[in-house]
C-alpha cells in the first residue's frame, strides 16, 4: 500500500511535542511529580503549555500506533510482527534500562530527593559492603531510569493483546473474511448515522477509560504507577486505531471536517485552561473530568484531520524525522534531567534562561545521542532496538 506520510509527519510531530513538554514540565511548579520544582509560588504562565498538551499527545501516539500496527499485519504474519515488536520495544524498556537509561535514572533520584529535601539513598544501611552498596545503587538507577519508557512497555503489552483479539476475531469470522490481510468490514464503517458524529461519540469511550484510574492513590501501594501507566485507557486508543481509524473513510471524514473540529478543541482547550490553571493536570481526578476528555478527544480527531488534509507529503527533513523520533524519544530525557538538574542546583541563571538553553539543548543534544549510539552495533540494539548491523 501507499505510504501514508501524514501519519508519519504527525507522529514525530508529537514527539517533538512531548521533547518540549518535558523542558516546562521539569520546572512546573503545578505539583506534578517527577519534575524538579519551579521558580516560587507564583504562577508560572509557562506551564500553561502542559495543560495544552497532556491531555491529547499520549493517545494520540497510541492511537498512531494502532493504525500503523494495522497497515504493518497486512504485509507480515502476526509471529513476525510481534518479534518485530518485542526488539523494538521490550529490549529497550528492559536491557536498554541497565546499558543506557541507569544514566537518567541517576539524575531522577537526585531530583527526587532535592525535591523532598532529603540525600539519595540516606536510607541505605552504611554497614553493607561498597560492592554491595554499589551494585543496589546501579540496580535502583537502572529500574528509576524506566521514565517515559512506560510508554514502549504499555506498547508492547498491547501489541501483544491485539494479537490475543486478532485470534478470538479469527475464530469468530468466516474465512472469506480475512483478519491477515484485513479485508474483513469493520461495522462501524456503516452506522445509520454520520461516520462524523459517530467518531465524535468514540469519544465517551475515552472518557470511560479515564474513569479507570485509580483516584485516591495510596503511598504505599502501587496505585501512583497505576495511574503513571494508565494501561486500560491507553489500550482504547490503540485498539481505535487499528479496529476504527486505520480506515480510509474515517480518514477522510477527518480532513474533511478538520477546520471545525480544530475551532472546537480550541475552544475546549481555553475553557479547560482558564477553569482549572493552577491544578496537577495530571492527578486522576483532573484528568477524568468531561471537559478534560472532551478536550482531549476532539484534538485527537483534529490533529489527524488536520496533517491528513495538508501534510500528506514527505521531504529530507521529513524522512529523516520518521527515521529518527523513536530514539529520540528514547534517549531525550537523560538531557533534560541532567542539564536541567544541574542548572537549577548549581546555577544561578534566571528561569528564562534556563528554559531556553534546555529547549536548545534537548533538541540539538538528543539527535546528537542518538545518532552516536545508532552507530554502536550491540548498543544500537540494546538502547535503541535496532538490529545489531549499521546502517
Amino acid at each position: 500500500m501507499t505510504r501514508k506520510h501524514w501519519i508519519d509527519n504527525l507522529r514525530w510531530a508529537t514527539v517533538l511535542l512531548v521533547l518540549l513538554y518535558h523542558v516546562i514540565y521539569f520546572y512546573n511548579n503545578k505539583g506534578v511529580f517527577g519534575g524538579v520544582g519551579g521558580f516560587g509560588d507564583g504562577p508560572q504562565y509557562q506551564d500553561t503549555l502542559m495543560y495544552l498538551l497532556y491531555p491529547w499527545f499520549m493517545p494520540l501516539l497510541f492511537l498512531l500506533a494502532g493504525v500503523s500496527a494495522r497497515y504493518s499485519l497486512q504485509s507480515h504474519s502476526g509471529g513476525e510482527w510481534f518479534r518485530s515488536r518485542t526488539r523494538k520495544l521490550l529490549v529497550p524498556a528492559t536491557i536498554g534500562l541497565f546499558v543506557f537509561q541507569w544514566m537518567t535514572g541517576y539524575f531522577n533520584t537526585q531530583v527526587a530527593a532535592y525535591s523532598q529535601g532529603t540525600s539519595p539513598f540516606g536510607d541505605l544501611p552504611t554497614t553493607l559492603p561498597d560492592g554491595v552498596r554499589a551494585t543496589i545503587k546501579y540496580i535502583a538507577y537502572s529500574v528509576s531510569g524506566i521514565g517515559p519508557l512506560w510508554f514502549i512497555q504499555d506498547l508492547w503489552l498491547f501489541s501483544l493483546i491485539l494479537l490475543l483479539v486478532r485470534s478470538v476475531i479469527r475464530l469468530c469470522t468466516p474465512k472469506r473474511h480475512s483478519v491477515e490481510k484485513g479485508t474483513h468490514k469493520c461495522a462501524f464503517l456503516q452506522p445509520k448515522w454520520p461516520l462524523a458524529i459517530a467518531l465524535l461519540l468514540l469519544g465517551v469511550l475515552f472518557w470511560l477509560g479515564e474513569q479507570t484510574l485509580v483516584f485516591n492513590p495510596r503511598p504505599e501501594s502501587l496505585d501512583g504507577l497505576y495511574n503513571l501507566y494508565k494501561p486500560v485507557f491507553y489500550l482504547i486508543p490503540f485498539l481505535l486505531g487499528y479496529f476504527v481509524f486505520s480506515h480510509d473513510p474515517v480518514q477522510e471524514t477527518l480532513s474533511k471536517y478538520w477546520i471545525p473540529l480544530m475551532v472546537c478543541a480550541v475552544a475546549s482547550c481555553a475553557a479547560l485552561t482558564i477553569t482549572t490553571f493552577g491544578q496537577d493536570n495530571t492527578s486522576p481526578q483532573y484528568l477524568a473530568s468531561p471537559l478534560n476528555c472532551l478536550y482531549g478527544w476532539l484534538m485527537c480527531l483534529a490533529m489527524m484531520g488536520w496533517f491528513k488534509a495538508c501534510f500528506d507529503r514527505t521531504g529530507r527533513f521529513a524522512a529523516y524525522m520518521t527515521r529518527s523520533s523513536f530514539g529520540l524519544y528514547i534517549v531525550h530525557y537523560l538531557v533534560i534531567a541532567s542539564i536541567g538538574y544541574t542548572m537549577k542546583v548549581y546555577t544561578t541563571l534566571p528561569p528564562v534562561a534556563m528554559y531556553l538553553i534546555l529547549t536548545v539543548a534537548v533538541l540539538v543534544l538528543s539527535p546528537l545521542l542518538y545518532e552516536g549510539l545508532r552507530r554502536i552495533p550491540v548498543i544500537r540494539w540494546c538502547v535503541l532496538g535496532e538490529t545489531f548491523r549499521n546502517k
